[in-house]
């Protein structure tokens, strides 16, 4: 093996993957931030499920100014699926990318929505960035380091128990095909909680749990791109995260459960104390 590719294989600092993927949020960022508020084409991916030209424009950037640096690592993104070159097969590195979180929101000139970049090495989330270019906010997290917005330390909140809490959720795109639709945990939560919210964004979700703004959030039949970063940044802001039945959680299940920790039991409760509808 020739020493260039020795270099270019080897095992990049974690300094260096954060501030990339930093760069390519603040540029996809930019690019949002261009388009938003504007007259922009909308195309359909399923009744209710929009993508823009402004998802696919900022998700070039992104990848560009990744594989700029580092030509072979892989990609997952909602829009263009698995990216991969020559040069990226068999690498351990993959950036799981979701360029812009809260399409709907977006297409409405609703401000709600943000860039949500994960790096997956050999299976663990590793790094995660997430950025709101509207407020201006950076939330970010490296494993085993911590959590961060703006460059200071965020923590879950204290809140203790569910009545006293602030929740929020959100729904799939099949919401009106599917009677699995999250409707019956979301009017039980209402009448257990303090308040219940809906964003429409599940990465910023899972930041203002970190940052103690919510107290608990859960979704349904999310995708990796929807929570790779923000599971991290919870985890890393002292959440607990699993699946609906108190499994640890993993970004390629279908559910998730993130709290402070202290309502955690109640809420899996509430969302075991109905039978699910079926078909």
């Amino acid at each position: 093996m020739w020493y260039s590719d020795f270099v270019m294989r080897s095992e990049p600092h974690p300094r260096i993957l954060r501030n990339t993927a930093i760069q390519a949020a603040r540029a996809a960022g930019k690019v949002l931030r261009k388009f938003f508020a504007t007259e922009i084409r909308i195309d359909f991916k399923g009744e209710v499920n929009l993508v823009t030209e402004a998802d696919r424009a900022a998700e070039v950037v992104i990848v560009r100014t990744i594989r700029k640096r580092f030509p072979d690592h892989r990609f997952l993104a909602e829009e263009g699926g698995e990216h991969a070159t020559a040069e990226s097969i068999g690498s351990d590195h993959r950036w799981i990318v979701d360029p812009l979180d809260g399409t709907t929101n977006f297409a409405h000139s609703f401000p709600m929505f943000c860039v949500s970049i994960g790096l997956e090495i050999r299976g663990e989330i590793v790094q995660g960035v997430v950025y709101d270019p509207l407020r201006e906010e950076m939330f970010l997290a490296e494993k085993g380091k911590g959590a961060t917005r703006n460059g200071h330390r965020i923590h879950v909140s204290k809140v203790e128990k569910l009545n006293a809490g602030l929740l929020v959720t959100g729904f799939a795109y099949d919401v009106r095909e599917d009677l699995m639709n999250n409707l019956d945990h979301f009017a039980n939560f209402s009448l257990r909680a303090q308040g219940v919210r809906r964003t429409g964004s599940a990465a910023l979700d899972l930041c203002y749990v970190a940052c103690g703004r919510f107290d608990g959030f859960w979704e349904m039949k999310l995708s990796p791109w929807d929570t790779a970063a923000g599971f991290l940044i919870a985890t890393e802001a002292g959440a607990t995260v699993t699946d609906f039945g108190n499994r640890p959680y993993q970004i390629y299940l279908k559910e998730i459960l993130a709290t402070n920790g202290k309502i955690h039991r109640e809420m899996i409760e509430v969302l075991e104390s109905e039978e699910r509808p079926r078909r």
